[in-house]
């Protein structure tokens, strides 16, 4: 009983001392936080280091450690490669991305595009997909939280909505007064203390094992139950034509989708040259790639010491391994929640969601506040009234008052269906938005609502004819059957599409665009360019 009692009270002091040293730090930065400059892009103070792991820390979510630690343990290969797509997928960030959208006075997509474009239209179509992107995955991320806080207390399940109202209240708190600079000292907290908790949980699992990866494997490969199919693409999906489809499409999907979310690029724009970006890519990789590499051990180690049946009886995408491997590593303990071991792994988990959910809530607000008014600073200047801030800030209480409500009926639902959704959306819209206004001199505002406006109603079709939204035992409604689309992501047609889109929207406005334009872009491009040379 007193191993309960220290692991639970463990539990408490952990929690209760992340709480109080991101309010903190958040009260710090709201010193500042009426001149919208320092709102909306206070992470230009964060220098090289700081801006890198503000940017690893936003990437890396629920999604990123839970759910891949699942698919590593369930489906073995297909589990490694999303791993490797997900390291994958930041470095395209900071490569291509981060030294093309930095620019003074920009702060969300809308204003990039505009800025970019010379056409403030594009906002509102902006504002519509970071929206319908962030949306979903807010709502993953908040019920995820109140989950870990409700298993990390041992609390009942009816507690799940009161853990999930306080999430909420302390992601308002992060947003609202923290701003950019706020919530990017939470994310640099919540890589130091998830990527210390997952090297510990790795090396406890390399232990077991005389700290040979070989051996790992073959155990993990025999607790699959999957034999040599564990050591082979297509378990996760399926071995045939339609199997391989899927997991190419869903793999392109977490490249391009994870690459272009509106949070991440968010905490592009406030860099300052050249060559803090390049700093900032390896300060974002590094400790990305290294947190990868622990959650493929601890995946592997979660299917060799509890196996398969264990694993899908408590989860069936296996979203709970991260969680249940921690038993496995403390016999000693009475269950997994008497296991210090499980208070600090579960109070990682936590920290990963809750500074997640208040960077996409304040990505979100600030598209909301910024994209959909007439009001906005002018792009270039940085400057906005106080009004703005405030709107922000409502903005902030508004989506997160939205989110708590919405994610009582989503909790019970498999989040799978939503990420997808998330990432379908923000891989076929985003990338051929961002890549057609860099790179092609004809794509103007009327490419930019093609791509949006034509690309995200198709996604919903094909999500909802799709075996991830009926027909299957893991689909959001597993009771009803009405799929007729094959694949589980859209992406391998909807990708193609929004390129495809873009291209025609803007092809005849191109050829007849206005001189100004193209003189507009060669003034963004030429400093730009020199500076990134220096």
């Amino acid at each position: 009983m007193s191993g309960a009692i220290d692991a639970r009270s463990l539990a408490v002091v952990i929690f209760l001392g992340f709480v109080a040293v991101s309010l903190l730090l958040c009260g710090l930065a709201a010193a500042d936080q009426d001149d919208p400059e320092h709102f909306y892009a206070g992470g230009s103070t964060l220098g090289p280091v700081g801006s890198g792991l503000a940017i690893a820390g936003d990437y890396v979510s629920a999604a990123t450690l839970l759910s891949t630690t699942g698919s590593v343990a369930l489906a073995g290969f297909d589990g490694l490669l999303f791993a490797l797509a997900t390291v994958a997928s930041l470095v395209l960030v900071m490569r291509l991305f981060a030294e093309r959208l930095r620019r003074k006075g920009v702060f969300t997509l809308g204003d990039f595009l505009a800025d970019r474009l010379g056409d403030s239209s594009v906002r509102r179509a902006l504002g519509v997909a970071t929206l319908v992107v962030l949306a979903p995955l807010l709502l993953v991320q908040l019920t995820t939280a109140g989950h870990v806080m409700t298993s990390m207390f041992g609390l009942p399940e009816g507690a799940l909505t009161g853990c999930t109202v306080a999430s909420g209240a302390l992601m308002v708190c992060y947003s609202a007064f923290g701003g950019m600079r706020g919530t990017g000292y939470i994310q640099i907290l919540k890589v130091a203390v998830v990527l210390g908790a997952v090297t510990l949980l790795a090396g406890l699992v390399l232990a077991r094992f005389d700290w040979s990866p070989f051996a790992l494997y073959d155990a993990a490969r025999a607790g699959s139950g999957a034999g040599a199919a564990y050591s082979r693409p297509g378990l996760q999906f399926g071995h045939g034509f339609v199997g391989a489809l899927d997991l190419v499409g869903f793999q392109a999907t977490l490249v391009l989708g994870a690459a272009c979310m509106p949070h991440i690029m968010m905490r592009l724009h406030p860099i300052r040259d050249a060559r803090t970006a390049r700093g900032a890519g390896l300060w974002a990789v590094g400790p990305v790639a290294l947190l990868c590499a622990g959650i493929v051990v601890v995946g592997l180690g979660a299917s060799a010491l509890i196996g398969r049946e264990l694993l899908r009886a408590a989860d069936p995408a296996g979203g709970t391994a991260l969680l249940m491997v921690t038993g496995a590593l403390d016999p000693g303990a009475a269950g997994p929640r008497d296991s210090p071991l499980f208070a600090l792994v579960a109070c990682a988990a936590f920290a990963t969601t809750l500074a997640a959910v208040a960077g996409i809530t304040l990505a979100a607000a600030s598209s909301v506040a910024r994209d959909f008014t007439r009001t906005s600073g002018a792009q270039g200047e940085g400057k906005a009234s106080g009004r703005e801030i405030r709107r922000a800030r409502w903005a902030v209480a508004g989506i997160g008052a939205l989110a708590v409500l919405l994610s009582a009926y989503t909790h019970d639902r498999n989040p799978q269906v939503l990420l997808s959704l998330s990432f379908a959306a923000a891989a076929s819209v985003l990338p051929p938005v961002l890549l057609h206004a860099l790179f092609n001199r004809h794509f103007d505002a009327r490419g930019v609502r093609w791509t949006v406006y034509g690309t995200l109603p198709l996604i919903g079709v094909l999500m909802v004819l799709s075996p991830a939204f009926s027909g299957t035992p893991v689909a959001l409604f597993p009771e009803w059957d009405f799929h007729v689309f094959p694949l589980q992501t859209p992406g391998l047609v909807t990708i193609p599409v929004g390129f495809l889109l873009g291209l025609l929207g803007s092809s005849r406005a191109g050829k007849d665009a206005p001189g100004e334009r193209h003189r507009h872009r060669a003034r963004w491009n030429g400093p730009d360019r020199a500076r990134s040379d220096a």
